[in-house]
């Protein structure tokens, strides 16, 4: 990605928050952070090796469940570095450009993901509604398809809000209220004019995540309908079972990103550390409980990665007779 320059003479440092006024104890709430990434970087690698070494997976429902886990692993990745850089070594300094390319894969994974989860969405619509068709509709080259859009659209949308930052100048504070470098903090030290940065910022988010929500929640209006029409309760019931670990991982999406939202909006004499918490857990949510939502309630994932886990003992176990 092009590096970003700011109109000032001097290279652009930011300083990155930990956790105010406990900083003293930025050790301890490091473990259940460390918990927090292993367990999503493990979990998502494990769906996705499950998904590409399982002939059984190989079916559209589980290559859209393959592109969530690749932006989880990506989202999860573009924080780690900060923020237990500051947890463990007190690293707070961060580029100007470091910064800018932080807040945009942070931001094009988010998107990414609002649009996979609307892919998977229209997957369960076509699923119940269509299944005769199911096969013909999703291709292979469909859902490749699908997945470059989900990648161009995602990038077409942040870059200009990302790269609207080379125009503004920064005269006074540089430190951050997190430990990641957030689109709205960062204009918030600006002292140039950011209302076009604002209209930018908050276009692509309604035309992405805002209009995905809205899709997503007609999707299910009309999978509703559908699975009301069907006649026998146990095929109404065993229809919509096939839709429940999608709106698990929609719910853990959405509700902690409208959380931030609200507490950022309203919760403005809250502790520093409340927002700072709530912040740094957001992007971590998703990528953490979607390996447990579909390996939970979605028996085929499930009993791949059991095999994937027990062939791995066993040639450890080979390996220490030898």
């Amino acid at each position: 990605m092009k590096a970003f320059q700011n109109v000032t003479s001097s290279p652009i440092i930011f300083l990155l928050t930990g956790v105010p006024g406990l900083e003293a104890f930025h050790t301890w709430i490091s473990v259940p952070f460390c918990l927090l990434y292993a367990a999503a970087l493990s979990g998502n690698s494990l769906i996705l090796l499950a998904i590409v070494t399982q002939p059984s997976l190989h079916e559209p429902m589980y290559y859209f469940l393959s592109m969530l886990s690749t932006t989880d692993l990506g989202l999860s990745m573009s924080t780690l570095v900060t923020m237990l850089g500051i947890f463990w070594f007190n690293a707070r300094e961060i580029s100007f450009n470091a910064c800018a390319s932080q807040m945009f894969f942070i931001k094009l994974f988010t998107v990414m993901e609002s649009s996979v989860l609307l892919a998977m969405a229209f997957d369960r619509f076509v699923a119940i509604s269509n299944p005769l068709r199911y096969a013909t509709i999703l291709t292979d080259s469909r859902i490749a398809e699908i997945g470059v859009a989900v990648a161009v659209r995602g990038t077409l949308m942040i870059t200009p809000m990302v790269a609207l930052l080379q125009r503004l100048s920064f005269c006074s504070s540089h430190v951050l209220r997190h430990s990641y470098c957030f689109h709205p903090d960062v204009m918030k030290l600006s002292c140039t004019d950011t209302r076009i940065n604002s209209a930018v910022g908050l276009t692509a988010m309604i035309s992405t995540v805002g209009l995905d929500s809205v899709l997503i929640l007609f999707s299910y209006v009309l999978i509703i309908r559908t699975v009301l029409s069907i006649a026998s309760p146990e095929e109404r019931k065993k229809a919509f079972s096939t839709c429940v670990s999608h709106i698990g991982a929609v719910a853990v999406f959405y509700i902690p990103l409208i959380s931030l939202s609200f507490v950022h909006r309203f919760g403005k004499r809250a502790p520093p550390y409340v927002h700072t918490m709530i912040a740094n857990t957001y992007l971590l949510i998703p990528p953490v409980m979607n390996p447990i939502i579909y390996s939970v309630k979605t028996k085929q994932i499930r009993r791949a990665m059991i095999k994937i886990l027990q062939s791995k003992k066993n040639v450890k176990s080979k390996n220490s007779r030898a």
